[in-house]
């Protein structure tokens, strides 16, 4: 089952209230997204804490029902 676009905003939202976040679905399928995702919580973080951030946020959905999330992140 596919997740639209304003479902992976809105769960990464609630983890991360300050963040600016973008999301482009790829393919048109639901399944393949790009995300860019800017928030104070990633200043100082590498780029792999970063993204684990983001993937906590998405709750297990990542790989599921949500196949691709290609990534992008960074502190304002």
């Amino acid at each position: 089952m596919a997740m639209h676009a304003a479902e992976i905003e809105a769960l990464i939202k609630a983890a991360i209230p300050d963040a600016s976040v973008r999301i482009d679905d790829l393919a048109g399928d639901g399944d393949h997204y790009a995300a860019v995702v800017v928030s104070e919580i990633f200043r100082g973080k590498s780029r792999v804490q970063q993204h684990q951030i983001v993937y906590a946020a998405l709750r297990g959905r990542m790989g599921g029902e949500l196949h691709a999330l290609a990534l992008q992140t960074s502190a304002p």
